[in-house]
Order: structure tokens, then C-alpha cells, then sequence
């Protein structure tokens, strides 16, 4: 498949498209506002990979609507004030498309992360509402800790909790998961579960943080 990551040169972005550069046979397009932006990160994401053996990488980096247009998948790879502007700016280039939302709302204060519910529910139903009616959207990998997974060196053994409301939508997306060694895809349901999958992220940022030995944490249902 050819994957969009727009905002690919961001953590999340960047753990995604090298995971699936190394283990799959994935096309990898980098997408970012600014087109250069995005080129020189394809291109130390494919040194990053040609240094672990892989001769030819598949990765592009450009604007994030070339790179939509292209996509069979795109990841909205991006913070979650920043989502319903970036699917607006691709939302022409969205057919024939799965939209992926990734990205948990925050807020921090002296006693932590907390989790921040936006009124539509969750912020992978603000990705819903801004995509075109007849776009799939499919929330995924909320709680995946950035910087183990663009660790390449860094062993996985997480789950990642896969929620929709368009079945084939969500297999292509727990399929592309599990395409990452060490990733099990779970189905949460509907993309109305969102909100409680969302809400793990904070919970785990603040146990990471006043657990010796829990850094990067995930989670790994058992």
C-alpha cells in the first residue's frame, strides 16, 4: 500500500514511517506543509534505513496534499489542535481514502498530563466530522510511547486498540498494525469508543514518569 503520514516528520510520524519501512514493503510518503520540510526528512529517515541494510527504502517526502492524493491510507500524524486544519487542507484528496487519527488531546499541570475530552467526544471523532462523508475514519495507535518506536533498536510487545465504524476500514488498519513486529491490533468497536482509548495516553505518560524503569510505556492487554 502507499501510507501518508502527514505531519511525517513529527514523533509519532517518524516512528510510524520507520517501523514500517523496515518491516513491510509499505510505500512511505512523508507529508508536511512545506514541501522541503518533508523531503529532508524522507531522506534521513532512508539513511537511518540504509544503515541497518535496506538498499532501497521507499519513502517520498511531500506536501501533505501530494502526499494524500497518493495514499491508499493517511495517517493525520499530527497534535490534535493541529487535525481538523490539516484534513481541511487534504480533504479533496481524500477519495477512495482511509483517514487515520492517532492524536490524543492534553493538557499539563502542576500534577501532570490530564486528558483532554473536546465536546464532540474525542478527538478521533473531530477527525470524523472533518473529513468528507464518504472518508472511513479509523482511530488508531493513541497509545504508543513515540520515542521506543522510532527506536528501531527497541523491542515491541504492545497492543494497540483499533476503533470505527466502517469494518473493512478498520481491518485494512489492524492489518497495517500488525505489520510492525511486536504490535497486536485489538478491535475497541465503534469509533464512539474513542474517548476511553484516548484517555490511556495521559495515564500512561504520568505512570512513566514516577516509575523507575517505565519509560516509554505501553500497553499490553493479557
Amino acid at each position: 500500500m502507499d501510507i501518508a503520514l502527514l505531519g511525517g516528520t513529527g514523533d509519532i510520524g517518524q516512528g510510524l514511517a520507520l517501523r514500517w519501512a523496515d518491516d513491510t514493503n509499505h510505500t512511505i510518503l512523508i507529508g508536511s506543509r512545506k514541501a522541503q520540510k518533508a523531503a529532508n526528512k524522507a531522506e534521513e529517515y532512508e539513511t537511518e534505513l540504509a544503515s541497518r541494510g535496506h538498499d532501497d527504502p521507499s519513502i517520498a517526502g511531500l506536501v501533505n496534499e501530494e502526499a494524500a492524493a497518493r495514499a491508499d491510507v493517511v495517517v493525520a500524524a499530527v497534535p490534535a489542535y493541529h487535525l481538523t486544519d490539516t484534513i481541511d487542507a487534504v480533504a479533496d484528496e481524500l477519495d477512495n481514502t482511509t483517514l487515520v487519527a492517532p492524536a490524543v488531546g492534553m493538557q499539563r499541570d502542576e500534577d501532570g498530563f490530564h486528558y483532554n475530552r473536546p465536546g464532540a467526544g474525542s478527538v478521533t471523532q473531530l477527525a470524523a466530522n472533518a473529513a468528507p462523508d464518504d472518508t472511513p475514519v479509523v482511530g488508531a495507535f493513541h497509545n504508543l510511547a513515540a520515542g521506543r518506536l522510532a527506536n528501531l533498536d527497541a523491542d515491541l510487545d504492545w497492543d494497540t486498540i483499533v476503533v470505527g465504524d466502517d469494518t473493512d476500514a478498520k481491518d485494512t488498519v489492524c492489518e497495517l498494525a500488525e505489520g510492525i513486529e511486536g504490535i497486536r491490533a485489538l478491535d475497541g468497536g465503534p469509533l464512539a469508543n474513542a474517548a476511553e482509548i484516548e484517555g490511556l495516553t495521559p495515564l500512561l505518560i504520568n505512570v512513566a514518569r514516577h516509575n523507575d524503569g517505565l519509560h516509554d510505556l505501553g500497553v499490553r492487554f493479557q
